[in-house]
């Protein structure tokens, strides 16, 4: 007896810690609602039993305290399922959502509704795709399945106890976790780049942030790019590690300009190593003008960066492999965690829309003319995008007006096109190849802005591109890079790399940064590059 006692109340201690611990731990992690999220779809569900909402899209809701919902209506012959997500402190179609809390979505039917409606609601992930229609014969069954299940759930929760402990042990052994992000984040405890390490999506529409403007970095066609500070106080400041960030200023009448690349920069899906992070959008009513937050870069772009640098072989391939990561990121249709994202074209990559972070990778910024890549868009659609980008960088189905409006390929074959002459741009000024001449930019023996019927006269005319001399290709690595380079700017879009093949090429050339005897980056001008060209 005295045993059986001492084990009870040892249970009882680990059950009250396990729980105890869990609580803990889901109110760190707490994350906004996955829920299924579709329009009005036809079913076959009879109202009965259990039934699937046959819903492929996963969504993530848009406020902290929203639920999932899954509607079932029949009138007539026509039977359909509604699933979205929504505040249960609102009402739907007039309704009060009474069964919020539930783990499963428990099917209640309401009248007056004008034909017959069933409504549920839940509070866990993805609850609302298999729905409960209750009978009486289901009410029947449960107590029996709860007494059937109690000896399992002792033995789960004890199980998830150890497990619980254990991965508490293991992750003491890892590196520490941002639980900010929608995917895990490895912060780095010596203090890398803040721009990749620190930032957030953050929203102060309703709280303006305490700037103060320092320099103008950057002036371009639709916005100038400042060096600003964020005043001692703020939460971004203290919290997210920012003191110097970068404000691009859009007048009053590049609206337009501002909300698109607010939009595209505002997904959460973007975020990535290789692209600039984005802080908040702010619109400064009082001054007449709308402004993009980001983190700030000291280097400045790449243009800017070539010019005044020499690089060596690896430094070319930390360019490179960074910039087509970044570029693989925005046409991937997944995200790192293998969510499904929406592909993005940046459509005017060039090396002044690329900037260089302080270890020498690529993040790309600019989004004023991107695209995202909706399987939903209409060819109508697609096509009153228009001709976009610069001149000199567009691909020769976009010069041509031609691109191919059936296949949204097309326009990440178009962006491919553009990076394989920011590559070139790359090579053009390293070491290895032997002689490195003065900075520049492909089809340099243009004027410095050309425009599109030169370029038509260079690129399809004559199908020229920029020279690639037989001494680039006696370093072992830029040879192969130079190989992919050409695969990129070939004439049939269809025949392009893509970017995440250009990418993992550019893993495979790690290794010959070993037998490299390239020199140190040699420098001209030691003074940190200020410059950001925005166009």
């Amino acid at each position: 007896m005295e045993l059986r006692r001492c084990l009870v109340i040892w249970c009882g201690t680990v059950l009250c810690a396990g729980l105890l611990l869990g609580q803990a731990e889901a109110s760190i992690m707490k994350v906004k609602r996955l829920c299924k999220f579709c329009d009005i779809q036809v079913t076959t569900c009879a109202g009965k039993g259990i039934c699937n909402v046959d819903c492929g899209i996963t969504s993530i809701c848009p406020n902290d305290d929203d639920v999932c919902v899954s509607i079932w209506r029949k009138k007539d012959d026509n039977v359909t399922f509604d699933t979205v997500c929504h505040n249960p402190a609102q009402k739907l179609y007039g309704l009060v959502l009474e069964d919020y809390n539930n783990s499963k979505c428990m099917m209640k039917e309401r009248k007056g509704m004008g034909s017959q409606f069933f409504i549920c609601s839940c509070s866990e992930d993805e609850c609302n795709e298999n729905i409960h229609f209750n009978s009486n014969e289901d009410l029947q069954v449960i107590p029996v399945i709860l007494v059937s299940l109690v000896p399992l759930l002792v033995v789960a929760v004890v199980v998830i106890t150890f497990f619980y402990f254990y991965r508490v042990y293991c992750q003491r052994h890892r590196p520490r976790v941002d639980l900010s992000e929608d995917c895990p984040i490895l912060i780095d405890k010596e203090g890398s780049d803040s721009s990749s390490t620190h930032a957030n999506n953050l929203n102060h529409n309703t709280e303006l942030l305490p700037i103060e403007l320092d320099v103008q970095v950057g002036k371009g066609r639709f916005a100038e790019v400042y060096k600003a500070k964020l005043k001692q106080g703020s939460s971004v400041s203290e919290e997210q590690g920012f003191e110097t960030v970068a404000v691009k200023i859009f007048s009053y009448e590049e609206y337009a300009s501002w909300k698109n690349e607010k939009e595209i920069f505002s997904d959460a899906d973007l975020r990535h190593e290789n692209v600039l992070h984005f802080l908040t959008a702010e619109e400064r009513k009082m001054h007449n003008q709308y402004w993009l937050i980001t983190a700030y870069q000291p280097r400045g772009n790449l243009q800017e960066y070539l010019t005044h640098h020499i690089i060596n072989w690896h430094e070319l391939w930390l360019l490179g492999s960074s910039l087509a990561c970044g570029v693989a990121h925005l046409h991937s249709d997944h995200t790192s965690c293998g969510r499904y994202k929406v592909p993005i074209a940046h459509r005017d990559i060039k090396s002044s829309n690329i900037l260089v972070k302080s270890d020498l990778t690529c993040c790309l910024c600019d989004f004023g003319l991107a695209l995202r890549l909706d399987n939903a868009l209409s060819v109508d659609e697609l096509a009153n995008s228009g001709q976009v980008g610069t001149a000199r960088y567009m691909a020769p189905e976009v010069l041509e007006s031609r691109i191919n409006l059936e296949n949204i390929e097309s326009f990440k074959q178009a962006d491919v096109y553009s990076m394989a002459l920011v590559l070139w741009e790359i090579i053009s000024r390293c070491s290895a190849i032997g002689e490195v001449k003065e900075y520049k930019p492909p089809f340099g023996n243009l004027r410095e802005h050309p425009c599109v019927e030169s370029m038509k006269d260079s690129v399809l005319r004559d199908r020229g591109r920029p020279e690639i001399p037989n001494s680039w290709t006696n370093h072992q690595g830029i040879q192969m890079v130079c190989a992919s380079i050409e695969d990129c700017w070939d004439h049939d879009p269809e025949a392009r790399l893509t970017a995440q093949c250009v990418a993992e090429r550019f893993d495979d050339f790690e290794d010959l940064d070993k037998l490299s005897d390239c020199s140190d980056s040699e420098e001209k001008i030691p003074e940190e590059i200020l410059v950001v060209d925005e166009k």
